[in-house]
């Protein structure tokens, strides 16, 4: 086993027990009469809603790979796009290591319907960069109308809160510039990026926002049965949440969500609240990639062989562009 699959086993195992440990601080007070009990009370409305608005953001993420494939100079109609889009994040989400996990389902895909290791990179990274600049941009937002309860967590001052929120801002204005007067590719260490047209870049902004915006919706709608969490409260602890899960990489930020949207909303996230998310926003969409993802390995035709030697050189450049 190489050096690098080692690590990857020690950080994922190392993020389970983080989960464990983060679902027994948050869970261990309750009885599963309890759980059950705090679900009843959510109103029917409030469950519809939430699912409308987990579709929404759904809708969005179909959204990241169709551009994405006019990024990567293979245009695919919509409906192709939205198939290995959602197939690949319903199951990226719940495993973690998104990049990793969805980009291999990606692969899959778009191998199949003609492109290249390095076009299916593209086409990851592009993603990639587009759900970092949503997240950017709606923390920016967040910290900037709400730095109350961001200050709770993070523990820093107004002047610093301030300032981290108008950098926030800042990363998708200068992303969109450099989209406009930049066309070398960009190098970061052995790394390089093509920068994307305007047009493209604008979309990213726009549409990765959205999405994000749509998520801390479907979130909102099960903690406003409280009626103690604003939107923008909300909002601002999903921001935190996923910034947490980002940097934990824990599978399907399995306990972590759970654990900061209570530490930041105390009063208004209740049990039954976050396990109804999880269940929206997670498994049901889960349960429906899985089976997705099972058809289509039997009902789209595999790419045609190549030669031996040809197709090991392509696996390895395939698991180095995505790895």
């Amino acid at each position: 086993m190489s050096i690098k699959r080692v690590i990857i086993n020690l950080a994922l195992g190392l993020g389970m027990m983080l989960a464990a440990f983060l679902l027994y601080r948050v869970f261990s007070r309750y009885t599963l009469s309890d759980v059950m009990e705090s679900i009843g009370t959510i109103p029917g409305a409030r469950i519809l809603s939430g699912l409308g608005f987990a579709a929404a953001s759904y809708l969005c993420l179909t959204g990241f790979d169709w551009l994405a494939l006019r990024y990567a100079g293979k245009p695919l109609s919509y409906s192709r796009a939205a198939i290995a889009s959602f197939t690949s994040l319903s199951i990226g989400h719940n495993l973690g290591f998104a990049a990793l996990s969805s980009g291999a389902v990606r692969y899959r895909f778009y191998s199949r319907w003609g492109l290249d290791a390095e076009e299916v990179a593209k086409v990851i990274l592009f993603c990639g960069v587009t759900v970092s600049i949503g997240l950017s941009a709606l923390a920016g937002i967040a910290l900037l109308i709400n730095p109350q309860d961001a200050a709770n967590l993070l523990k820093l001052g107004p002047a610093s809160l301030f300032a981290l929120g108008c950098a926030c801002l800042g990363l998708p204005v200068v992303y969109v510039i450099l989209s406009a007067i930049v066309r070398a590719p960009l190098h970061l260490w052995k790394w390089s990026f093509e920068m994307p047209r305007l047009k493209l870049a604008l979309g990213q902004v726009v549409i990765g926002t959205v999405n994000f915006i749509f998520v801390a919706a479907c979130l909102h709608q099960m903690l406003a049965v409280q009626g103690q969490a604003s939107y923008v409260q909300t909002a601002t602890a999903y921001v935190l949440a996923n910034i947490a899960v980002l940097a934990t990489h824990v599978p399907g930020g399995l306990g972590v969500i759970e654990a900061t949207v209570s530490y930041v909303l105390p009063g208004a996230a209740s049990i039954g609240a976050l396990v109804a998310f999880r269940v929206i926003y997670f498994l049901i969409p889960l349960l429906i990639g899985l089976p997705v993802f099972a058809i289509s390995e039997v009902v789209i035709p595999k790419p045609k062989q190549l030669p031996s030697e040809d197709r090991s050189q392509q696996s390895a450049h395939a698991q180095t562009q995505l790895l």
